[in-house]
């Protein structure tokens, strides 16, 4: 689940066509009522300041930048990095609907960011998408400075008794969401990679970042993390 597909380290350009032939879909689906309240969470958690600068990696048609650009303010800085062309079109035509000067978006992969430090990082629904996730969130908080935060928003499989209705329409959804396969049986669902990847890359967050906090959303299946880099 993506609505922003960030680059895997080594990502198809089948992938990239996928992903941007659904653009519409996912810009769509990244707006539905509710979403919003979770990435104001997530962006709440960054505890940005004025002036701040912030990267958001797979940051896919622009949903969370209002919400970032809102807490940097006018004198701050908001970067967007994804691979996607089809993606980056969107995002930039909200850019330049809404006027914002001070984001700035750029193609890219996120598993090798062409930034230098920044305040805080953002990824919402990409680290499922990387093969060795717990390698790029290290990269990430390379890239942050000593005090800043570092925030994961994703989605997997919830564990609590009452949202085990929903899972076969979680795991048809995340199914259907990736690049297509010619498998009519999957040897590695694509619902257990993610929970696998999800779990990979908080490892470094909580291990290498202080006032390492957690929520959950939507019965479980939306998962935030947070961290400040020492």
């Amino acid at each position: 689940m993506s609505d922003g597909r960030a680059g895997n380290g080594g990502g198809t350009s089948e992938a990239q066509t996928f992903y941007g032939r659904w653009a519409r879909f996912y810009d769509a689906i990244a707006t539905l009522p509710g979403i919003g309240s979770w990435r104001e969470r997530a962006v709440d958690g960054l505890e940005l300041s004025p002036g701040d600068t912030v990267v958001e990696m797979g940051c896919g048609t622009g949903a969370n930048l209002s919400y970032l650009r809102e807490a940097v303010g006018a004198g701050g800085s908001v970067v967007g990095v994804d691979v996607t062309r089809g993606m980056l079109d969107r995002a930039r035509r909200h850019v330049a609907a809404e006027g914002w000067e001070n984001v700035h978006l750029v193609r890219g992969d996120a598993t090798a960011p062409p930034i230098e430090r920044v305040d805080a990082l953002f990824a919402s629904f990409v680290v499922g998408m990387f093969e060795t996730p717990e390698i790029v969130v290290e990269d990430w908080l390379a890239l942050v400075r000593s005090g800043g935060r570092v925030a994961l928003l994703d989605a997997t499989r919830s564990t609590r008794p009452n949202a085990k209705p929903l899972d076969a329409a979680f795991r048809l959804f995340v199914a259907a969401s990736a690049p297509p396969t010619t498998q009519l049986r999957y040897a590695d669902p694509p619902w257990e990679s993610l929970d696998r990847r999800v779990a990979a890359a908080r490892r470094p967050l909580e291990s290498r970042t202080v006032e390492y906090g957690t929520a959950e959303f939507a019965l479980g299946f939306v998962r935030l993390a947070s961290g400040h880099v020492p």
